[in-house]
């Protein structure tokens, strides 16, 4: 088991800043990072140089939007959609991604008022499995996640992500597991963690308020006998977020600090979950 921690708690793009924090993250005793990939013209490269030094492997995150949403059934907007998310990974491949994770199915926060058509459905399909292809080319792992209902209707529970990905069918194509999401959509956790089998290549933790984990209302218990049951030994990833970077808040509704200090969260985060998985060893 590898654990990170994903760098929007601080910011929505890596800078010097953000690399002191790294080299806290690393002292704290991370074995990762997960980079936010949304500016493409950084010099991931370098980045992926500077997290070396610090003994720190990476996983990425990103999205798509309602300019480049790839079930939209404007052709022009979909191919944008797929040349973005390839860009993306080709930052990936430059910083040294493992697997880049995040909702870049289909547009985050755009609803057409009704659940996904059969349309949507095979063009998303279709335009993953050109991405996973450019993917398997690069070296990158996709990690696709299903979010809530308030946030996404193409992929809301983890069996949409299992099926979804497996209709992909590339072997660069998994997906991602959200304790977060999760919480608002599974009636049975263990069916959703092993929903993925062989596809589950990431997970996030994530309280129900977005704070420290251990500290709220999900369901631990099950969630950690679920993922030790499971086998899975890949990334467990702390998800939180605060106030720091505005157009997150706003994205994701966080109006009160929910914690005191980000540092203490990843540190009490890291604990946490190290403190879970040894009982289960």
């Amino acid at each position: 088991m590898k654990y990170g921690m994903n760098l929007l708690l601080w910011s929505g793009e890596v800078t010097d800043d953000i690399l002191q924090v790294c080299g806290k993250l690393k002292e704290i005793g991370y074995d990762g990072v997960e980079l936010p990939i949304f500016n493409l013209d950084l010099d991931y490269a370098a980045i992926g140089q500077q997290l070396d030094s610090l003994g720190l492997e990476r996983t990425g995150v990103t999205v798509r939007g309602e300019e480049d949403n790839p079930i939209s059934p404007d052709a022009a907007v979909r191919a944008k959609g797929v040349e973005l998310t390839k860009r993306t990974l080709d930052c990936c491949a430059s910083a040294g991604v493992e697997t880049l994770v995040g909702p870049y199915h289909s547009a985050l926060g755009l609803f057409s008022g009704a659940g996904p058509t059969e349309d949507e459905w095979k063009w998303g399909v279709d335009c993953m499995r050109e991405v996973a292809e450019h993917a398997g080319s690069v070296g990158v792992k996709l990690g696709v996640e299903a979010l809530n209902r308030f946030e996404t209707y193409l992929l809301n529970a983890h069996a949409d992500s299992a099926r979804f990905v497996r209709e992909v069918d590339h072997p660069a194509c998994g997906m991602m597991y959200d304790t977060f999401h999760a919480n608002i959509e599974e009636k049975s956790i263990t069916d959703a963690v092993n929903a993925g089998g062989d596809k589950l290549f990431h997970i996030h933790i994530s309280e129900n308020d977005r704070s420290t984990p251990g500290k709220g209302g999900i369901n631990w218990k099950e969630n950690f006998d679920a993922i030790a049951a499971s086998g899975f030994d890949s990334w467990l990833v702390i998800e939180a977020f605060g106030l720091a970077l505005p157009e997150l808040a706003a994205a994701t509704r966080i109006w009160r600090r929910m914690f005191d200090d980000e540092l203490v969260l990843a540190a009490e985060g890291l604990q946490f979950m190290k403190s879970e998985m040894e009982k289960r060893a």
